[in-house]
């Protein structure tokens, strides 16, 4: 099993086979879902069958949020081909409720654009959010991101994000 990322407060890991409940009880919250796309029971149990496919492939994908103190599920985040500009890595993360405001957001979100930037030849991680989500979009600025001109998806006007691999 793949660890993505660990510190003191939280681990990023591949989820096993068996927490497919811990991962669909994390969208049940209508307050953790109010900002996500509308998505299906069933599409949520694909996704999961998908995370556990990449993870055979060493694809990007979604993984567990843990915290490290009483191993608690915190959530799930994502990384992968952005459908808007396949040169750019898409990243995004989901908490639970009772993890909001401590910070777990932004450790998470610089988590895994280092991850991105690690193992992909990206130049730019991007992220887009509902533009009523200012909670994540101060996290996204807070991990270094800058705000670009608001993206038209499914003509729907999101808040677009963008973070560069530094030169060395």
């Amino acid at each position: 099993m793949s660890t993505l990322h660990q510190s003191p407060r939280i681990i990023i890991r591949e989820f096993f086979p068996q927490e497919q409940q811990t991962f669909l009880d994390l969208f049940k919250d209508n307050q953790v879902t109010q900002y996500l796309p509308e998505t299906s029971p069933e599409r949520y149990i694909e996704m999961f069958n998908e995370l556990l496919e990449n993870y055979k492939k060493k694809n990007l994908s979604r993984w567990a949020i843990f915290d490290t103190t009483n191993n608690n599920f915190i959530g799930m985040c994502v990384a992968r081909i952005f459908a808007h500009n396949t040169n750019q890595i898409e990243i995004g993360y989901v908490l639970s409720k009772e993890y909001w405001g401590k910070g777990i957001a932004t450790e998470v979100c610089k988590a895994i654009t280092q991850y991105s930037f690690a193992n992909t030849n990206t130049k730019e991680v991007v992220a887009i959010t509902d533009l009523n989500n200012t909670g994540s979009q101060n996290v996204l600025q807070k991990a270094g991101f800058e705000r670009l001109n608001n993206l038209i998806r499914n003509g729907e006007e999101l808040a677009y994000f963008k973070i560069e691999r530094l030169r060395v």
